[in-house]
């Protein structure tokens, strides 16, 4: 054999199975890759000098990556099953692929330098080669450090079941073994530059742990505090923890670092769903700083004119997909709840709730609740009961939560009950929730 066969030979063989179809993003501290060929999840990441690529690859369900969750539980198509270890996940199509090993089809791609844009086909995680009946959309572009993400799950499900909500991971984000250290901020004193706290481990056999980070932030970082970080505009739950032995910075390796930003989520069938996310890559300090961009200025606000706003019902339903300039609920069930996404704000700013809502039932009373940080759910000590005005048009309903003494300190949630028994024909109509320093 020549030496030029041989040395065509020895290149071939080094190509991988799995040519790299990457589209790229690149300013003077980030370099951005996605693959093309895995649904255009972030598959790597690298300061522009050192080219080191914190994205953990070791499988399909790792990188940086969408991955939403429904109904039924278990999920089964075209006569599959999932198997036993995965019979819990339900309906979940993620962004790369399976765990067949088979990746997700791309339909759009535009990359114009600045930004990137792209649309693929999700596969359904516990089964083999199955699409998920929706489409998920990513817009990425760079700022610094920081990368700016937008995404949207657009459903087309044949199943126009409304099942219950389920957490949602926005997004997923693997790391790899050379940032083992889980940290947020938890404290009632968010953007004072107080301590931070490093995330223990779970207790449980599942790795991963489930906290409140009053910063909208968590990071995995190295021992010098530098790493990956999570932003989450809105959003204060979070899930995450290591997996493994700390070790090198190896994309390949099978010990990772995982964050994702939590909420309870309804996904109709036909729902187009969006959020946002920013990585940033570096220091803590870093972190921390580009998180106080995004600081709430007011107590929460909650409008319905478009969309649930994270909340999510207990023994209730709605009218489903879309959401038209306000929610409409059915009130059959005993006991039915509507219940707040997390967020935070302190009871001295917010001693009132006002409630724009029309209400057809019998009954003359509901209940509004809330959690305090540090609790793990709502108790029946911190709660208020309001009149309700049922004829079934419009009110603004004023609930002052400062007349129960429990209303104090730092507040994570609420909750609405609005009957107490189910009702026949009975329902609810929702414009906007909204937490006030005054009853106006």
């Amino acid at each position: 054999m020549c030496l030029t066969r041989r040395l065509l030979l020895l290149l071939l063989l080094s190509i991988p199975a799995h040519a790299e179809n990457m589209s790229w993003l690149e300013n003077d501290r980030l370099r951005l890759g996605v693959d093309l060929d895995l649904g255009g999840a972030i598959t790597f990441l690298a300061g522009t000098k050192d080219r080191a690529n914190v994205i953990n690859n070791f499988d399909l369900g790792r990188q940086v990556q969408l991955s939403f969750f429904s109904g039924p539980v278990p999920f089964e198509a075209n006569g599959q099953k999932p198997s036993e270890h995965w019979r819990h996940i339900g309906w979940n199509p993620i962004q790369t692929g399976d765990d067949f090993k088979n990746a997700s089809r791309i339909l759009a791609h535009e990359n114009d330098g600045k930004r990137i844009h792209l649309t693929c086909v999700p596969l359904q995680w516990p089964l083999n080669n199955i699409p998920g009946e929706c489409t998920f959309e990513s817009w990425l572009e760079l700022d610094g450090a920081v990368v700016k993400a937008r995404a949207r799950l657009n459903n087309a499900r044949s199943d126009h079941t409304q099942y219950p909500a389920r957490l949602q991971e926005l997004p997923a984000v693997y790391a790899n073994a050379a940032f083992p250290r889980v940290v947020s901020y938890t404290g009632t004193k968010p953007f004072t530059n107080d301590a931070v706290s490093l995330i223990p481990k779970s207790e449980t056999k599942h790795p991963w742990t489930f906290w409140t980070g009053t910063e909208r932030w968590a990071a995995l970082l190295d021992d010098t505090d530098h790493g990956l970080g999570l932003i989450t505009p809105g959003r204060v739950h979070f899930t995450g923890g290591f997996a493994g032995k700390p070790g090198p910075n190896d994309t390949r390796g099978n010990s990772t670092g995982y964050l994702a930003g939590q909420g309870l989520e309804i996904l109709d069938h036909n729902i187009a769903y969006e959020f946002r996310y920013e990585l940033v890559l570096g220091s803590l300090e870093e972190i921390r700083q580009r998180a106080a961009t995004h600081r709430p200025q007011v107590p929460p606000v909650w409008t319905f004119t478009q969309d649930r706003q994270g909340w999510h019902y207990q023994n209730a339903s709605d009218t489903g997909w879309p959401v038209k300039g306000h929610l409409n609920l059915l009130l059959e069930e005993d006991d039915p709840q509507l219940i707040s996404p997390m967020d935070f704000w302190q009871a001295a700013e917010a001693p009132y709730l006002v409630l724009d809502a029309a209400f057809h039932t019998t009954q003359k009373q509901g209940v509004l609740m809330w959690q305090p940080h540090g609790e793990k759910g709502f108790l029946p000590a911190h709660a208020v009961t309001f009149p309700l005005v049922a004829d079934g048009e419009f009110h603004r309903h004023i609930i002052p939560l400062k007349s129960n003494s429990a209303y104090q300190g730092a507040i994570l949630r609420l909750r609405i009950d609005p009957i107490g028994k189910g009702e026949p024909g009975a329902w609810m109509k929702v414009h906007d929730v909204r937490l006030s320093a005054s009853p106006e």
